[in-house]
This record gives C-alpha cells, sequence and structure tokens, in this order.
C-alpha cells in the first residue's frame, strides 16, 4: 500500500507537470475571466501580493461559496475543498472544529493547534499557540485564504498552516439582510446583517444565534455572535479601522467518545460517564481590535494593530478529581510592519519588517466534579505567556520571470506559572522557548499562466499553556515536554489551462523533531497529556483543479495524500512506534463539487467528500473506517426592486453513510468513536433588502 501508493503519486505530478504545453495556455488578455484569475491579491504572506508571484501554495474561498445555502455551522463546509486541509469533529462544540494542515493540528482534542488564525488582521491565536474558532462569524466573512507549507513560518510559533480571514466588504449600497434557516436535530441558525457607507466611513454589523439539539445524546448547543468592523478613511492614504466581536456560548454539551462496539450499537448514545458528570463547556468572549494603515509619500505602508480579548471559560471533564475546568483569561497584544519597494542596480526588491508582541494571561482553577457540581478546589494557579516576534522579508525580483522570497524570524515565548493552591507544594515555574526560522522561496514563470514555486523553511511548534499540563499530578510544567521542530520543502505547479480554469499541484515533505502527541491516563478520562515523539515525517501530494465547464456550471475537484510516519518514537513505557503511521490522518482524502447557477436565479451544488481509514493510535491497533458523505444544496433567488428573496434547501449525508465525525485519537479504553450524523435536511430563507433599486444581481 506504501511504495505502490507514492509511485501512482509522484506519476501523477509528473504527468499533470507535463501535460500542458505552452500552446495549451490562452494569453492573459484573451478574457475577462484571465484578468480576474491573475490578479487575485492574497495577504496572508505577509506581502500583499499576486497569487500568481506567491511562491508557496495558498488557496483563496470567496465569501460566497461559505454562505450560499449553507448550514454555517463550521469553517469546514466551504474549506473541504482546500487540498492538505483535513476537518474533524463538526458536531461536538465543546471541542471545536479540530482543523490540521499537512497534519500540523490533527493533535488537538480541544482547540486548533498548529495553525495561524487571523481575522481583519487580529489573530484568533493565542501567545501560547492555541485558537479557537467558535468565535467566527461565517454570516460575515468576504473571503478566507489558506496558506499551507513553509511560507507560514512568518507567523512564528505554531505556524505549520494559516487561514486568514477577512469580512466581507461593505460597499457603497447600504442594504439589511435577515436570514432564518432549521432543520433535523434541533437545529436553528437566525441572522441579521447590515453594511454601507456613510461619508469617509462604512460599517459592517451581523448578529446571530444558533441552537442545536445534536445527533447524539447529550451534544446540545447554543451560540450567539455579535461581529462588526467600522472602517474609516481620513484621508486617501491612510484608513482606520475598528473591530467589535463579542461571543455568548452558555451550553456545549460533551457527548464524548465510545468504543467502536458502542458506536455500532447505538451511533447516538453519549457515554455514559460523559452524561453522569454533565461533560461540557460555556463561556464568553469579548474582542477589540485596532489597526492603522498609512502609504507614504516614497511608496512604502505601514500596518499598525492592537487588540484587547476576555475570556471566561467553564469545562465540565468526566471524572471527580478536578474534573471541573474554569478559567478568566485577558489576551492583549499589538503589532507594526513597514513595507517598502526599492531598486539595488537592476534588481527590484520588496522589503517587510515587522514586530509582533502578545502577552496571554490565564487564573485557572480546577474544582472537583461531583457528577455535574461543582466541589473542592484542587488547582489554582495563574498563567503568564508572552511571546514576542521580529520579522524580516523581501521578496527580490531577479527578471521577468524569476522571482525569490527570503524571509527570517526570530520568536522568544516565555511561560510563567504561579501556583496559589499551596497545600499540595508550590509547583511554581517558568520555562523560556528561542527560535529563529528562515524560509526562502521561488517562484518562475514557465509559460503565460503557468508558474513553478519552490520554499523551504523551518518552524517551531510550543505547547500551549494547557498542554503544559503534568501528567504526574498537581500544578506547573510537565519536565519533560518540550517544543517540536520541523523542516519543510515543497515544490509546486500552478496555472491557467484556458481561459474558464485553474489548477495547483505540490509535492511536499516535512522532517519533524520531537513532534507533540496526546494520550490519556486512567485517572482522567477525557482530558489529554502530552508526550514528545523523537522524529517524524511526511510526505505528500496536493492537486486542486476547478473550471467552469460552460456559463453557469462549474467543477472542483481537490485530491491530498499523505504519508506520515513516526520515524523514531519510543513512549514513556518503552512502547516502540517507530515506522507506525501517525493517528489522526488519512492516507488520501478527497473533495469533488458540481455547482449550477442559472440565470434565472436557481441555483445548485452537490459536493462529495471521501476519507480513507485512519488509525486511532500511536500502536496503529485501532482503525478508524474511512467514508464519502455526499451532499445537495439549492435555492432560488428572486429580486423584486429593492428586495432580494432567497430560499433555500440543503441535504447533508445524502446516501445515510455511517462514519465517524471525530476521532479521540489515544483516548483511554478505546474510546476513539464520535460517530456522525446519518442523513439529514436543513432549510431556510434570507431577504435582502438594498436602499437603492436593484436590476440584476451583483
Amino acid at each position: 500500500m506504501s511504495y505502490k501508493n507514492d509511485a501512482i503519486a509522484l506519476a501523477v505530478v509528473l504527468l499533470l507537470s507535463c501535460g500542458y504545453s505552452k500552446a495549451d495556455v490562452v494569453d492573459e488578455t484573451s478574457s475577462e475571466e484571465d484578468a480576474e484569475i491573475d490578479t487575485i491579491i492574497v495577504t496572508a504572506t505577509r506581502l500583499e501580493r499576486d497569487l500568481s508571484s506567491v511562491p508557496a501554495s495558498i488557496t483563496v474561498v470567496p465569501g460566497e461559496e461559505i454562505q450560499k445555502a449553507r448550514q454555517q455551522l463550521g469553517l469546514d463546509e466551504a474549506l473541504a475543498t482546500v487540498p492538505g486541509v483535513f476537518f474533524q469533529n463538526r458536531f461536538n462544540f465543546a471541542q471545536d472544529l479540530r482543523i490540521s494542515i499537512r497534519g500540523f493540528g490533527a493533535r488537538s482534542n480541544f482547540g486548533v493547534r498548529g495553525i495561524k488564525i487571523l481575522i481583519d488582521n487580529i489573530p484568533e491565536t493565542l501567545a501560547d499557540g492555541q485558537s479557537q474558532v467558535d468565535s467566527i462569524d461565517l454570516a460575515s466573512i468576504g473571503r478566507v485564504e489558506v496558506l499551507r507549507g513553509p511560507a507560514s513560518a512568518m507567523y512564528g510559533n505554531a505556524s505549520g498552516g494559516v487561514i486568514n480571514i477577512t469580512s466581507e466588504e461593505s460597499g457603497p449600497e447600504p442594504y439589511v439582510e435577515a436570514r432564518v434557516a432549521a432543520g433535523d436535530f434541533g437545529y436553528q441558525k437566525n441572522q441579521i446583517k447590515t453594511a454601507g457607507e456613510v461619508g469617509r466611513m462604512d460599517y459592517l454589523l451581523s448578529l446571530s444565534d444558533m441552537r442545536i439539539d445534536g445527533y447524539r445524546e447529550h451534544s446540545e448547543a447554543k451560540n450567539t455572535q455579535l461581529n462588526s468592523r467600522f472602517r474609516f478613511r481620513p484621508d486617501s492614504k491612510s484608513e482606520f479601522s475598528l473591530i467589535l466581536n463579542a461571543t455568548d456560548q452558555p451550553l456545549s454539551n460533551d457527548a464524548g467518545g465510545l468504543t467502536l462496539a458502542e458506536a455500532n450499537a447505538n451511533p447516538r448514545s453519549a457515554r455514559d460517564r460523559n452524561v453522569l458528570f454533565d461533560s461540557g463547556e460555556e463561556l464568553d468572549q469579548q474582542k477589540l481590535g485596532i489597526s492603522y494603515t498609512r502609504s507614504t509619500d516614497n511608496g512604502g505602508t505601514l500596518l499598525v494593530r492592537n487588540y484587547y480579548l476576555r475570556r471566561n471559560f467553564a469545562n465540565r471533564l468526566p471524572f471527580t478529581n478536578g474534573g471541573i475546568v474554569k478559567f478568566d483569561r485577558f489576551f492583549a497584544g499589538g503589532g507594526a510592519s513597514y513595507t517598502q519597494a526599492f531598486r539595488l542596480g537592476d534588481i527590484r526588491h520588496r522589503l517587510i519588517v515587522g514586530l509582533d508582541y502578545d502577552r496571554q494571561e490565564d487564573d485557572r482553577k480546577r474544582f472537583d466534579n461531583n457528577m455535574g457540581i461543582e466541589g473542592a478546589l484542587t488547582l489554582e494557579q495563574n498563567e503568564l505567556v508572552t511571546s514576542t516576534g521580529i520579522f524580516l522579508q523581501d521578496e527580490i525580483t531577479l527578471s521577468d520571470r524569476l522571482a525569490a522570497t527570503i524571509g527570517i524570524r526570530y520568536d522568544n515565548v516565555d511561560f510563567d506559572v504561579t501556583d496559589v493552591f499551596l497545600s499540595d507544594g508550590d509547583d511554581s515555574g517558568s520555562q523560556s522557548i528561542d527560535d529563529i526560522s528562515p524560509s526562502l522561496g521561488f517562484v518562475y514563470a514557465a509559460a503565460e499562466n503557468i508558474d513553478l514555486f519552490a520554499s523551504l523553511a523551518t518552524a517551531f511548534e510550543t505547547p500551549t499553556s494547557t498542554e503544559f499540563a503534568d501528567p504526574a499530578g498537581g500544578g506547573g510544567f510537565n519536565p519533560d515536554l518540550g517544543p517540536q521542530q520541523s523542516t519543510s520543502v515543497e515544490l509546486g505547479l500552478r496555472g491557467v489551462v484556458s481561459d474558464r480554469a485553474k489548477y495547483e499541484v505540490v509535492i511536499f515533505n516535512i522532517d519533524v523533531d520531537d513532534e507533540l502527541i496526546p494520550f490519556e491516563i486512567e485517572s482522567s478520562p477525557g482530558r489529554d497529556f502530552y508526550v514528545n515523539a523523537g522524529k517524524s515525517s511526511r510526505r505528500g501530494l496536493e492537486l486542486a483543479v476547478s473550471s467552469e465547464i460552460v456559463p453557469g456550471l462549474n467543477v472542483s475537484l481537490s485530491y491530498t495524500y499523505s504519508k506520515f510516519e513516526f520515524d523514531e518514537f519510543i513512549d514513556d513505557n518503552g512502547n516502540d512506534f517507530s515506522g507506525n503511521v501517525i493517528p489522526g490522518i488519512p492516507r488520501s482524502f478527497a473533495y469533488a463539487e458540481v455547482s449550477y447557477d442559472h440565470d434565472s436565479g436557481f441555483f445548485a451544488a452537490f459536493d462529495a467528500r471521501y476519507a480513507d481509514d485512519l488509525f486511532a493510535d500511536n500502536a496503529n491497533s485501532a482503525t478508524v473506517e474511512g467514508a464519502t458523505i455526499a451532499n445537495l444544496r439549492f435555492g432560488f433567488r428572486k429580486i423584486f426592486e429593492k428586495i432580494q428573496i432567497e430560499p433555500f434547501i440543503g441535504i447533508e449525508n445524502m446516501a445515510n453513510a455511517s462514519y465517524t465525525a471525530n476521532t479521540r485519537i489515544n483516548a483511554f479504553g478505546g474510546r476513539y468513536y464520535e460517530p456522525g450524523p446519518e442523513r439529514n435536511i436543513y432549510g431556510g430563507i434570507s431577504f435582502l433588502y438594498h436602499f437603492q433599486d436593484r436590476d440584476k444581481i451583483n
């Protein structure tokens, strides 16, 4: 299965690389569609640039793909088309959506690890490298850029990939939109949104409320979100943005993992201990972000940002001793960068230099969980994490066809714990982690609309404050746990085959030292601790193709092949896992979508997501079977002067496939499986009111 598939994967790359000649490529000025493809501007690479000039794997997903007739439960609905990105845990709101990019983030059973997430230049990723997605308002996303591979090293700690989210543009024409949706398993979601311009200011406000009973027992969730952006342009060279975001999630129950026998017997059941201990979480969060951009007279650009976040969180785990976790978090930070273009002789340069600083303070307490009732205090500590990063990146145009990008970043991450609960001893302590991350990339215009690119970089990832927990008990740090280091290289090809099609093919290799791996212990089932694996390797192929077959009919395909293995790994119990497959990631996964938009207003989209088998544990003794999940959504847009009405219906898991929606890696007692929902239907309608007459849909 391994070497044979490797050979097939490489053959596909070679075939695609050689299958297009210059004669097959349409001139870049041959159509408006070409011009649009050639001028896609991306910002996730720190330097704003044309997508075709980026020496990195990057995918742009427009907001319409995220909002149009979607259920809007998670980012995975629209980002599944991005190769190299694998999602799990869509339906357990107490655990957060698990996102992995080339294996980074696959270990997480809570929050998002190893991936940098930004929204309108403001990070959702904390100083310790953990991100949450529960405060992302899907209803107001304008576009998402997904950066995979070495170029993401410019973001420092936990940058195995970057998800850069931009709120939708307001535009000069003000509007109000209301959307209601409902479906099986008690799903309800109501939204209202307004945007427009007033003089030199534009605004966007979005309010949404979601409630769901869940497919499984004890999986209810409620979430209310407010997202807003106010942008003011005092003159032609400057822009000031204010972002306000609030999330209230008073209920997120955790049904827990099941054994294979339990999952097969009753996939809708919850783990008995999770019900007994009322496992779940509640939280509220508020965020304020400020950014200022100014163009200088000599062609430079200055960006300054500042942000503040307050998060109150409570979590109930399915065991007694310390089974209730509460913390009050204050996160603040900022950064500045300056970009300048200049020439040295005949060589053009575009240089960016910048500073990032984050400060995270957690007042953490643990209490006994007495069947869902808060018991005695067992831990109280103050956790402080500060992160400082300095970076420099230079885009060098060597010729009309060849450009290089050179970057380097220095990071310092300090962890400090002050133990307040001293009856069991003083576990106060500190750790400091420093790292230098260089990166190098090239992009070569082999022909019109055909670009070859290559990149190389090192990156690091610290354990988060939670992952530093000591399995020996008490507070403080696990003295045996350290950061993981990675070296990544990728080779890619992308281009435009005709005036209606584009493609990207990438092969990559990542070598990781001291990979962070989760495990559970018998005394704390449902709580993850971490250990460093010795060495691991990740090799893969990513392929994406999209085409407009005829006007209105679009096809998108993506495929990912992954060979992720432990090269050297002996755990604390002497178990040798060297040569085993890293759990949590399938060998292959793919996505296909066919969508159709008719001039009459009718639209429909059919998609299918396939994932191969994956292993649930380090020993590769437990397998989670792969599955294909097919979905259909359709609707109709009708405009009556100032009002646009759009009813829609969606059918999820049309073939009623049995599958595992989330895998609990290395769970104690074989409780690896969280079954996904059977066939279910949702529907809704949106009303969009424009303050000016509309004779066409933008």
